[in-house]
């Protein structure tokens, strides 16, 4: 029974549905440009895996950014992560405005949290809205997962689709997370101003790996993201109201079953279980995002990765 167990969890269900497979990748100066640390980047030209490599040492990381905003869409990226000691290094693929709404942004993320030899990769989700991801107030609302597979072995497809009704995060098609307009409390919890398109590579040493325990050690500099492939498919801030993700957002049966999947066996993390944060659903004090909660994470499961 228990290897019955184990092969279930092991053995990832199929989604139907492969977004990333319906658009072809663009140059990546065609739809991204540096927006810092430009140093520390290098373009890849090689058509069709075009894209960019970033690092981060001890003088400086990288970031960029996309050259239009969208207020819908399907973003998504191949990355392959570095291997071996990357504690306190954050490799993310995001969107936001935080530029445009300075201490007010909404925000949509994937982040890889970096890890210690023998410990896998975390990818953290989270979503702010109007400025809740800002000081003082740092309402995050993440939910945190071990992949089902080494990241650090070969590129794997991560994406958000964003659309009027919610949000999907997904890794290699199967969707892990749904963030629902209506369980967010409608357009307060939701973002809905235009967001551009970001990856970047920089120091979280202060909370990004088991809280702080772990900080980056510039002995093993450089540490090193690959992107490519992106696919940005989406209505810009002016097009008509009839513009629409070009993904449908509804889930399918498949879909929603990959989902619950991915969250039974491979969720690590769920803020709405977490009894330390003001948004823990107790009487009085239920968060709109909480109301419907997936299921409760799964306690870690020592998975041993290539040093």
């Amino acid at each position: 029974m228990a290897v019955v167990v184990a092969a279930a969890a092991e053995a990832q269900p199929s989604p139907g549905v492969y977004p990333s497979r319906m658009f072809r990748a663009r140059e990546f100066g065609r739809d991204f440009r540096s927006l810092w640390g430009a140093e520390h980047q290098q373009q890849e030209a090689a058509a069709p895996e075009t894209g960019v490599t970033v690092w981060l040492d001890r003088r400086s990381g990288s970031g960029f950014k996309s050259r239009r905003a969208y207020r819908s869409g399907y973003f998504g990226a191949w990355v392959r992560l570095q291997r071996g000691y990357t504690a306190g290094v954050i490799t993310a693929f995001y969107l936001s405005n935080g530029e445009a709404h300075p201490g007010w942004h909404d925000e949509v993320d994937m982040e890889f949290l970096g890890t210690t030899p023998g410990k896998p990769y975390t990818l953290q989700t989270n979503v702010f809205s109007l400025g809740s991801g800002d000081p003082p107030r740092s309402l995050g609302r993440e939910i945190k997962f071990h992949l089902w597979f080494d990241p650090t072995a070969d590129f794997h497809h991560y994406a958000i689709l964003w659309t009027s009704d919610h949000i999907i995060f997904l890794v290699d098609d199967v969707p892990i997370r749904r963030y629902g307009r209506r369980s967010a409390g409608g357009a307060a919890g939701f973002p809905a101003r235009p967001m551009w398109v970001y990856g970047s590579i920089w120091d979280a040493s202060s909370w990004a790996t088991e809280d702080g325990r772990y900080r980056a050690d510039y002995s093993y500099q450089p540490f090193v993201a690959r992107f490519s492939a992106f696919l940005l498919r989406g209505c810009s801030p002016h097009a008509p109201r009839t513009c629409a993700a070009p993904v449908a957002g509804d889930l399918t049966a498949a879909q929603l079953a990959a989902m619950r999947w991915a969250q039974r066996f491979h969720m690590v993390y769920n803020y709405c279980y977490d009894p330390k944060r003001e948004s823990f659903p107790h009487p009085g004090n239920a968060a709109p995002t909480c109301t419907h909660r997936p299921h409760p994470p799964t306690p870690p499961r020592r998975r041993t990765t290539a040093s």
